[in-house]
């Protein structure tokens, strides 16, 4: 028992989150695994998963240089991504109505009308353009973070925000769950005909079907509005941006100087690239701050499990 548990003391706490929320969707595959065609692959990648989440934790413990503690960061990334696709396999079997029409009232209940039409309306090439490749750069974001935050060493900041990061995430893919949609431009807008409505100059279109294709519609793809992921409720670009933006700033990084401009695009670019309600806009706000109140308290309740001081803002 001891030995186990000395085992489990090697985690970090995003590699808890990583095991816990795998553990949660396992049980959701064997759940629901008459609905699920590929419950047992995704299982059984789930638990591969965990495995490795532990075999990075002790390696990092046992050998302590430069490459199993970056190997231990890194990881994560790939599992987010994986986590994401792995949503799409479990969402529309599970959850087979969309929410749409609410997000849509809601938004005229606060403005009277549709924003995305309103912004429709100032839209020009150049600005789409710019805007469509900002969008782009919502995966680089917590990464150039941790970058920044590596290079200068401050490996605790680093643990606290890679938690930060993958506990949002997750809680963002939950939000998918409770309230799936498509999003308007395919309930309010023609999908077939967003590039000649919608133009930008000349990375738009390429940058649109990379987007498309990470959404499981690639070019082509019949009755994209019935298989498309249903990722829009919350705003999980609005989320992450601002969790990124606010660790910038509350751990007095420099690259503030970065984030919160392009953050704020990023932002902005959600409603008028036709990918999102503003309600979603404000889900992702509120559960950005849940993530942030709540994440503080779990991560230091993990420290001070396996003996180490309280993170602090200003400290580290």
């Amino acid at each position: 028992m001891n030995k186990f548990k000395e085992f489990v003391n090697h985690l970090k706490a995003f590699d808890v989150v990583v095991v816990v929320f795998y553990i949660i969707l396992s049980a959701v595959h064997i759940l629901f695994r008459d609905r699920i065609d590929t419950w047992l692959i995704w299982t059984f990648v789930n638990i591969i998963i965990i495995v490795l989440s532990f075999f990075f934790a002790y390696m990092e413990s046992k050998n302590n240089n430069e490459f199993w503690n970056a190997a231990h960061y890194w990881y994560i990334v790939p599992v987010v991504l994986i986590t994401f696709k792995e949503l799409y396999f479990m969402i529309k079997p599970i959850r087979i109505f969309d929410h749409d029409e609410m997000f849509i009232l809601i938004d005229r209940w606060i403005f009277g009308t549709d924003p995305t039409h309103l912004l429709w309306k100032i839209s020009n090439p150049v600005l789409t353009e710019l805007l469509q490749i900002v969008y782009g750069t919502f995966y680089l974001l917590p990464i150039l973070l941790g970058l920044f935050l590596l290079r200068k060493k401050r490996y605790v900041a680093m643990d606290f925000s890679v938690f930060i990061l993958v506990y949002g995430f997750y809680l963002s893919y939950l939000g998918y769950f409770i309230w799936p949609g498509i999003g308007p431009r395919f309930t309010l807008h023609n999908f077939e005909t967003i590039n000649q409505d919608l133009p930008g100059l000349f990375l738009t279109n390429f940058l649109r079907e990379i987007v498309n294709a990470g959404e499981s519609i690639p070019a082509g793809t019949l009755n994209p509005a019935e298989v498309v992921q249903r990722d829009i409720f919350p705003s999980g670009h609005t989320m992450m941006t601002l969790i990124v933006m606010f660790l910038s700033v509350r751990l007095k990084s420099r690259s503030r100087f970065f984030f919160v401009p392009v953050g704020t695009l990023l932002i902005f670019s959600t409603v008028y690239l036709w990918y999102h309600y503003v309600i979603d806009l404000i889900g992702g706000s509120a559960f950005m701050i849940f993530a942030l109140w709540s994440g503080r308290y779990i991560f230091n309740w993990w420290r001070r499990k396996i003996g180490q001081p309280e993170f602090k803002y200003g400290k580290y």
